[in-house]
């Protein structure tokens, strides 16, 4: 099945790019046409490329790793707190803070005086042992510290990926990104500059429709890797019960296959051998 439809694509505008006098001409591979003085993306490769990007973003947190959703723009606000939300993976919808990336350890500590002020019971004055000015003063800077670092409150370290949406506005994302060679995933209008982007999907990045289409289908991406996450972590606890151990000669077997090499082991039945070889 595929990831999204061509007839999707259209729905949301995602071929509608810039007029043609605001262009990166690094962008001249993925138009199709121009109409009526505005660039038309070419939908065939959008669509091949949100595959490409789907898969890597799968396989990334399928092998534990996050995705941050980046995009600060009013269009893209809502959509990438609703699907990064939807996913538990972190986001910044706000404002991008200078160092969030390069110097996490700094932003951690913010991180972790949001917590402490989260612990203050702000409508009881008596037992904060705080004055009424003294508590107004801290909900504020609590206020303000979610605003920006609250979709990144349970971030213990730097992503392993960013989703961006305008890597123009964002350039200062990007920019640490690939400081710190974390993969960008991006959509690309018409203005954007494709060198920036390891996993790019030219496409509309200032419609609603567009931008919320292309965050959702990152967000399933995310959401299909964690499943398969999830089964490679039972596959490893085995069929039998948590908790439950397992027979000595089972042990045993398990502890021989992974010292010896296959030619050292002893050989199985013909038939055990036959049904191993169509297995493997």
């Amino acid at each position: 099945m595929a990831v999204v439809t061509m007839r999707e694509l259209l729905e949301s505008g995602v071929h509608f790019g810039h007029q043609t006098r605001r262009w990166n001409p690094k962008m001249k591979r993925f138009i199709f046409t121009e109409r009526n003085g505005i660039y038309i993306i070419d939908l065939l490769q959008s669509l091949s490329y949100i595959d490409r990007a789907y898969e890597f973003v799968k396989e990334t947190v399928a092998h534990g790793g996050t995705v941050m959703f980046v995009g600060t723009k009013k269009q893209a606000q809502q959509a990438i707190a609703e699907q990064a939300a939807r996913v538990g993976m972190p986001y910044v919808n706000q404002r991008w803070l200078g160092g969030m990336l390069t110097n996490f350890s700094t932003v951690h500590k913010r991180l972790q005086r949001l917590k402490e002020l989260e612990q203050i019971d702000f409508e009881d004055v008596a037992a904060s042992g705080l004055t009424k000015k003294e508590l107004l003063v801290l909900s504020r800077e609590k206020a303000k510290l979610e605003k920006t670092l609250g979709g990144i409150r349970d971030m213990q370290k730097v992503p392993s990926a960013v989703w961006i949406v305008d890597t123009k506005k964002e350039h200062i994302a990007v920019g640490e990104a690939r400081k710190l060679n974390i993969p960008v995933v991006a959509i690309l209008d018409t203005n954007c500059d494709p060198d920036e982007v390891d996993y790019k999907i030219p496409g509309n990045d200032d419609a609603i429709r567009s931008v919320t289409l292309l965050t959702r289908v990152i967000a399933d991406a995310v959401a299909e890797g964690l499943i398969a996450r999830s089964g490679a972590a039972q596959a490893k606890e085995g069929e039998k019960p948590a908790g439950e151990p397992l027979p000595e000669w089972e042990r045993e077997l398990l502890e021989r296959s992974e010292e010896k090499p296959a030619e050292e082991q002893v050989a199985a039945p013909a038939e055990s051998t036959e049904a191993t070889a169509e297995q493997g």
